[in-house]
């Protein structure tokens, strides 16, 4: 069992920036692939970034590259995802994700992942 916390969220305006910390606990963090997700209101999950187990492989959603910046300490268990030139469009609850048999082919699928926290509440006022 893999336990997730995230951290971070908050209001911003557009054009600010945030970082989201997700601190794992149980089980070896190394062997895990990590990922965020968001979800606003009445739409659906939305893959946001996802980092392999080694850090080797990167993915971004097309509307966050050049933006965000994920990244991860294995030493420390914990994935950050650094969030710049904030969009009101980027407004959504974050989820971290831990998946222990994701390949780069299924980064993306948020049905791969095993594990996921309980959410922190991204806001950007225009």
């Amino acid at each position: 069992q893999v336990q997730l916390a995230e951290s971070g969220g908050g209001l911003v305006q557009a054009g600010g920036s945030l970082r989201l910390s997700c601190a794992a606990s149980g089980r070896t963090f190394g062997n895990y692939a990590m990922a965020w997700f968001r979800q606003a209101p009445g739409k659906d999950r939305e893959f946001v970034a996802a980092i392999s187990r080694s850090s080797t492989n990167i993915l971004y959603a097309d509307s966050v590259k050049g933006r965000f910046t994920i990244s991860r300490d294995n030493t420390k268990n914990t994935v950050w995802l650094q969030m710049n030139g904030l969009k009101p469009d980027d407004t959504a609850v974050y989820y971290c994700a831990a998946g222990a048999r994701i390949s780069v082919a299924t980064l993306s699928r948020h049905r791969e992942y095993d594990y996921w926290g309980q959410g922190t509440q991204v806001t950007v006022s225009s």
